[in-house]
C-alpha cells in the first residue's frame, strides 16, 4: 500500500508543501513549496504524492531510493534524498511526520446518529448478532459468524464465515479470516504504541496499519492485538492466543504458534512458523524467533532466538546453558565458606 486502506483511514489531503512547511516548523527545500502531497508512508512504500522521513542512518539506502514526493529529514541528511524529493528539513524528522500524517488521514469511526447495525454494513446468511451488539458502516461478516453482546465491529471491518466475535470484543482497521474464534473483551486494532520526541515533548505517531488475522486462529479474552504503524500486524493460521497477551504493532506471528497467558510481543517481532511461548514470556522488539522455537515461562528475550531450540531466563539463552549456570549458583552458594575462590 502507499497510503493507509481507504477501508479504515479517511483522506485529509491534499495539502501543500508550504502548508505542511507551517504546521510542522519545518523548511521546505529542492521543490516548489506549492507542491501537493496526499498521503503519508514509509520511505519504501510512498510514492510521488507521498510524504515520508528520515531519521535512522541505517535506513540510508532507502532514503536514496525513495519515490517519495517530500521526506521529513535532518539539514544533515538533506543529500541523501533523490532528485525529485522535496527536503522537508527539521530537528525532529519523525515527530514532523507524525504531526503531517495526523493532518493527511484520519481513522474512520462509528456514526453516533446511526442504527446499531449500520445500512452500509453487509452480513450475509446466518449471522447472529447479540443485544447491544454494533456494526459499523461497510463492515462484511460472513455467513454463520456470531457477534456476541456489546461486541463493537468499526466501520470497513471484515470478518470470514463462522467466526465468533465474544462479548465485549472491539474490532477495528482488521480483516479476519473464517473459523476464528475471538474470545470476550479482546481489543483487536487499536493503535499501536507509538511516540516521538518533538520540540515540545512527546507526540503520538499516527498508526496507519491494519491488522491480518487468518483462518482458524484463536485469541484469547482481554488480549490485545495492535495495527500496524504503517505495515500490518499479522496472525498465522491455525496459531492460538491465549488470554492476556499483548501483540504489538507490526508483529509478525507465523503459522500454528501458541502464546500463553501474559506474554508481549513488542513491535515489529516475527514468530515463525510452530514457534511456542510459555507463560509472562516477553520480547524485545524487532526480535525472530525461529520456526519451531520454543520459550519458556518467564523468558526474556532480547536477541534473535535460532529456529527449533529452546531457551529460558532473562536475559533468555539455550536451555542447556541456562541450567549450566543454575547449577553453578547453587555449588557456589552452598560452599560452606560461602563460595569464595581465594
Amino acid at each position: 500500500m502507499n497510503a493507509p486502506d481507504p477501508r479504515f483511514f479517511e483522506s485529509l489531503g491534499p495539502v501543500t508543501l508550504a502548508a505542511l512547511a507551517d504546521l510542522t516548523g519545518a523548511r521546505c527545500e529542492g521543490a516548489d513549496a506549492g507542491g501537493n502531497v496526499a498521503s503519508a508512508a514509509i520511505l519504501s512504500r510512498a510514492d510521488a504524492s507521498g510524504v515520508s522521513f528520515f531519521s535512522d542512518r541505517k535506513f540510508a539506502d532507502a532514503a536514496k531510493a525513495t519515490g517519495a514526493g517530500a521526506c521529513f529529514v535532518a539539514e544533515r541528511d538533506a543529500p541523501l534524498l533523490p532528485q525529485g524529493c522535496a527536503a522537508l528539513v527539521t530537528a525532529a524528522p519523525q515527530a514532523a511526520w507524525a504531526v503531517a500524517a495526523g493532518r493527511l488521514h484520519r481513522p474512520r469511526r462509528l456514526d453516533p446518529a446511526a442504527p446499531a447495525i449500520h445500512p452500509e454494513a453487509v452480513l450475509e446468511e446466518g449471522v447472529h448478532v447479540g443485544h447491544g451488539a454494533v456494526i459499523g458502516a461497510g463492515a462484511q461478516i460472513g455467513a454463520g459468524a456470531e457477534i456476541g453482546p456489546y461486541a463493537v465491529i468499526g466501520p470497513g471491518v471484515a470478518i470470514g464465515r463462522r467466526t465468533q466475535i465474544g462479548g465485549g470484543a472491539i474490532v477495528s482497521c482488521a480483516l479476519i479470516g473464517d473459523g476464528v474464534k475471538i474470545y470476550a473483551s479482546a481489543v483487536i486494532g487499536e493503535a499501536g504504541f507509538g511516540v516521538a520526541a518533538g520540540p515540545r515533548g512527546l507526540i503520538d505517531v499516527p498508526q496507519l496499519g491494519r491488522v491480518i488475522i487468518q483462518d482458524n486462529v484463536l485469541i484469547g479474552a482481554h488480549t490485545c492485538v495492535d495495527r500496524g504503524a504503517f505495515d500490518d500486524t499479522v496472525v498465522g493460521e491455525n496459531s492460538k492466543i491465549d488470554n492476556l497477551v499483548q501483540i504489538a504493532h507490526n508483529v509478525v506471528v507465523g503459522r500454528n504458534c501458541v502464546i500463553a497467558a501474559h506474554s508481549g510481543l513488542s513491535g515489529s517481532c516475527v514468530l515463525g512458523d510452530g514457534a511456542q511461548l510459555g507463560g509472562r514470556v516477553g520480547l524485545a522488539d524487532h526480535v525472530v524467533v525461529g520456526a519451531g522455537a520454543r520459550l519458556a515461562a518467564n523468558a526474556g528475550v532480547m536477541r534473535d532466538v535460532p529456529a527449533g531450540e529452546t531457551w529460558c531466563g532473562a536475559p533468555a539463552r539455550p536451555v542447556r546453558q541456562f541450567f549450566r549456570e543454575v547449577a553453578w549458583l547453587t555449588r557456589a552458594a552452598s560452599r560452606k565458606d560461602g563460595g569464595s575462590d581465594a
